[in-house]
């Protein structure tokens, strides 16, 4: 199961919520990104797009240098934890209408950034990896459908289930990693 841990942007890019739209515009072209975290005292509490910033700022004439971060950011915030399913996140979005998501540890500081096109890619990827499974032919694995609990002989990991391959109880991440080589 692909988790957001494994498909989000990092480093986080940040800025404070008192600084001004043309800092952020800046840090934006310097960094070659279309978002930024917003922090107030190193806690993530909104998110300033590219889109914001021509919409609430550029297209209503207002000077850059005089309108606060704060003012224009997209709020609330809405985050997700690293350990979020694939399929919690795409809810997640849908149901406020975003396209990026910030990603926070249980403290709330932000760790990375989700985004539509993360969650493009990482199913991109699946499918090539399904599809190369679905080819193999030269390599078949016989795996009796006996099944345990307990650790894993690979990885050492516990396990609800458990099966058994060449006289070793194997967890289904060990066994994705044997069906993959």
């Amino acid at each position: 199961m692909v988790v957001v841990k494994d498909i989000m942007s990092k480093p986080v890019i940040s800025i404070d919520i008192e600084k001004t739209i043309k800092d952020a515009a800046i840090l934006m072209g310097k960094n070659r990104i279309g978002c930024l975290v917003v922090t107030k005292k190193n806690k993530a509490v909104g998110i300033l797009t590219d889109g914001d910033i021509i919409k609430k700022v550029v297209a209503k004439g207002r000077v850059p240098s005089r309108v606060k971060v704060g003012e224009v950011m997209g709020r609330p915030l809405i985050k997700v934890y690293p350990e979020y399913t694939i399929e919690q996140v795409v809810d997640k979005m849908i149901r406020n209408n975003v396209k990026r998501l910030c990603v926070v540890d249980k403290e709330g500081n932000p760790v990375g950034l989700v985004s539509l096109t993360d969650i493009a890619i990482s199913s991109s990827k699946m499918y090539e990896i399904l599809a190369k499974r679905a080819e193999m032919k030269e390599r078949e694995v016989v795996i009796r459908e006996e099944t345990a609990i307990g650790i894993c002989d690979i990885c050492e990991n516990y396990s609800d289930i458990l099966r058994r391959y060449e006289d070793k109880w194997i967890c289904s991440n060990c066994m994705d990693d044997i069906l993959e080589e």
